[in-house]
């Protein structure tokens, strides 16, 4: 995003042994503590953070296991760039993390938000996850059943909140992911990817088609970082697509016509992983709002949606962390108040309140 403060104090932990002190160190001295990995999910306060920031740039892709049958077993530091480890996954022929490709930050934070995106998330390859417990005061290993993820969540994510403050209970160490050795990618469960590799749902690909087919999705969507582009000075998307009872869904239907007339094509709606839910798109309700591409952005203001993407809230050049929640506050309360829906943030909000 480019905005935010700075640190009262910064530390860089390039080894795992230097990841661990750093963070008890902190504590023991009770300063206020957050650990960043790639931080490109995160949205800081202008006055910045009043404590200590660990970056984490830990190093390291190890596959102690490898055979046809039992698949793949990398273990990956958690400072790893995390694009870096999609494209090595793929020139070794790892197939399961393919579509993920493009997702800026670093392998660490993966897990923590359940990272996912055409039609593949890492809850579906992850297999444990080792993690410094700060209250506990000791390195565990918590498995893929542990873990709780769902959609955009997990344990891990439950647990950065203590008494008002973002800092993690769980400062994670490595990642084991589980992966297919194929050069067939999984099978395309994203209508658009399909589309633009000319394919049906379901069929595999080649793991370097499915790559370059999600960098090309996402590159005209803004999400792949170019210095020279604001429409990619961005948090990704802003707002995770709301899952929603079927009878709020239907109250959305009944808003959306009257909203925006009978005849007016109805919120789309996704399967949500059981029968009494369904997942819409927040980026049609922004839309359908009155929040199109480029909001704010063309008025010229500092902050404003992405001329590409109405998910994305960008930073046109200047802004400040407060121009950025300024226009997500605009978005997401004129949405609820078109369609009854509250929009939650994707980011995490440091030092800062939607």
């Amino acid at each position: 995003m480019r905005v935010g403060g700075p640190a009262r104090r910064l530390v860089t932990a390039t080894t795992e042994a230097e990841l661990i002190e750093a963070v008890r160190e902190a504590d023991a001295a009770q300063e206020r503590l957050l650990v960043v990995g790639g931080g490109s999910n995160l949205l800081v306060a202008d006055e910045g953070f009043p404590g200590t920031v660990v970056l984490v740039r830990t190093r390291g892709i190890e596959v102690p296991h490898e055979s046809a049958c039992g698949g793949v077993s990398a273990t990956v530091a958690a400072g790893e760039v995390w694009d870096d480890v999609v494209a090595h996954a793929v020139e070794q022929g790892w197939s399961g993390i393919e579509a993920l490709s493009g997702i800026p930050g670093a392998t660490g934070a993966t897990p923590v938000q359940n990272v996912g995106a055409y039609g593949q998330e890492v809850a579906q390859t992850i297999a444990q996850v080792r993690v410094w417990d700060r209250l506990e005061g000791r390195v565990r290993t918590m498995f893929a059943g542990d873990l709780q993820f769902s959609y955009r969540h997990s344990l891990l994510k439950d647990s950065m909140v203590s008494a008002g403050e973002v800092t993690p209970r769980f400062v994670v160490l490595t990642v084991t992911f589980s992966l297919r050795p194929t050069d067939l990618s999984q099978p395309v469960g994203y209508a658009a990817l399909a589309t633009g590799l000319g394919v049906d749902l379901g069929t595999r690909v080649p793991l370097s088609a499915a790559r370059e087919a999600v960098l090309e999705q996402r590159r005209a969507r803004g999400m792949v970082l170019d210095a020279d582009d604001h429409d990619t000075w961005s948090c990704g998307s802003f707002f995770t697509n709301p899952i929603l009872s079927r009878e709020a869904m239907a109250a959305v239907r009944d808003r959306a016509a009257a909203h925006l007339g009978p005849d007016a094509p109805p919120p789309p709606e996704f399967p949500a992983g059981d029968d009494e839910h369904v997942k819409t798109s927040a980026a049609w309700l922004i839309d359908k709002a009155g929040f199109g591409k480029g909001y704010a952005t063309l008025q010229g203001r500092p902050a404003g949606l992405s001329t590409k993407h109405t998910l994305a809230v960008t930073n046109r050049g200047a802004a400040r962390a407060q121009d950025v929640l300024d226009v997500a506050r605009e978005v997401r309360d004129g949405v609820e108040q078109v369609f009854g829906v509250r929009l939650v943030n994707e980011p995490v909000l440091v030092g800062l309140q939607l």
